[in-house]
């Protein structure tokens, strides 16, 4: 996926100048234009900040639209579909961050999703906030979260529960890659 230009076609759909979403996501309009020109790749949160100012989630951005008309209750781990790949360049330390989310979350009322950190990957320096609640645990290596003006790590078998309106962050503080199982309802991330 070209982020850049799927973030041109989403703004001009939606009728925005790159001036007003500048303005929406308290960004300049020239980092907009530089965004979708591929000269430069956002960060997870500061490409979450121009999604906000549109407004559309994460998972709605990176969707792939479903071709079957029926249910789809299962979902190999080569359907899942990535949410911020190493391999579209998101800066600060998100190119060591893999979200892969099952299913179309905007068909549902949760968002499930598989994530892995490597080492010293983060969601970037800004604090992600969202309409939302979420939760996860930690499978392997270790994470550490911040939320609010709390930071804990959090090793395998812990787990988290807060309120994503909260300022938040998750970094990989450790020497190896740290797997989470996470949820968010309603899925806005």
């Amino acid at each position: 996926m070209n982020i850049g230009e799927r973030l041109k076609a989403i703004r001009v759909s939606k009728g925005l100048s790159q001036r007003e979403l500048a303005a929406r996501a308290g960004l300049t309009n020239g980092a907009i234009s530089m965004i979708e020109q591929d000269k430069t790749s956002p960060s997870v949160s500061s490409l979450k900040r121009l999604l906000d100012g549109i407004p559309m989630t994460l998972s709605e951005f990176f969707a792939t639209v479903e071709q079957d008309a029926s249910p789809k209750y299962f979902h190999a781990a080569a359907e899942l579909t990535e949410l911020s790949p190493h391999d579209i360049g998101l800066g600060d330390g998100a190119e060591k961050l893999s979200l892969r989310q099952v299913g179309d979350a905007s068909r549902h009322s949760l968002q499930m999703l598989f994530e892995t950190y490597a080492p010293g990957a983060d969601t970037g320096e800004g604090m992600l906030s969202h309409e939302s609640e979420e939760a996860g645990i930690v499978i392997s290596g270790s994470v550490e979260v911040t939320v609010d003006n709390q930071i804990r790590v959090l090793n395998p078998g812990d787990g988290y529960l807060f309120d994503s309106r909260l300022p938040h962050r998750f970094r990989n503080v450790g020497t190896q890659e740290c797997v989470v199982i996470s949820a968010c309802t309603p899925p806005t991330f």
